[in-house]
């Protein structure tokens, strides 16, 4: 009785071990990391795709002062050649606050050329350079304008999380008489800085793989 009961014992030890490691092999085939970088072998900048994102703004509300305020900067472009797509940004901003509020807007087409030189499978940079219009309601009493044109210069660095999505990060420089900003989710008036961005690549029906 004793040396059945042991067998049975062994047998079900043996058979948890079995169960256990086929859990884990089948874990080990299904579970991957999180994709941290993507090879875009220059196929998401090609002529015909489209590009669509937006700055990373900011939205919230401050218990202290009792403002609430918010950023959006979509943006929309095509390439009309490798490495070169043209589009346009909107800007809108509202901060509210007790007693009144200051809101701005824009619209600046831009032009935007990715580098061939330094470019790698999963980075490109590139440059920007774009010109439009923008205005606020508000004036100070050092002259900025309800209205105004916008143009400036930017240069940036693209890293592909996926085949058609990059994190972006951007330098711009940007002049304005309008109290406003345009600089991809960053804060102040117009002028230097800094800015992030996610952009998605739509590639073209042309160019989808087979």
């Amino acid at each position: 009785m004793v040396q059945f009961k042991g067998k049975i014992m062994k047998q079900s030890v043996l058979t948890l071990v079995l169960v256990v490691a086929v859990v884990v092999e089948t874990m080990g085939q299904t579970i991957s990391r999180p994709q941290s970088t993507a090879p875009v072998a220059n196929s998401s900048v090609r002529k015909g795709n489209w590009l669509i994102g937006a700055g990373i703004g900011s939205i919230g509300h401050n218990f202290k002062s009792e403002t609430f305020s918010f950023e959006l900067e979509p943006r929309a472009g095509f390439f009309i050649s490798d490495n070169a797509a043209i589009g346009t940004q909107v800007q809108l901003a509202a901060e509210i606050f007790d007693g009144g509020e200051f809101v701005s807007y824009g619209l600046t087409p831009f032009i935007r050329y990715y580098f061939p030189e330094g470019a790698a499978p999963t980075h490109r940079w590139f440059g920007e350079a774009l010109v439009g219009f923008a205005g606020s309601n508000l004036e100070d009493v050092e002259g900025d304008r309800f209205f105004s044109t916008v143009y400036g210069v930017r240069a940036g660095y693209a890293h592909f999380v996926a085949t058609n999505v990059s994190l972006e990060g951007t330098l711009n420089l940007v002049r304005s008489h309008a109290n406003i900003d345009v600089g991809s989710g960053t804060s102040g008036s117009t002028g230097l800085s800094l800015g992030l961005g996610l952009q998605i690549y739509l590639p073209s029906r042309a160019n989808r793989e087979p």
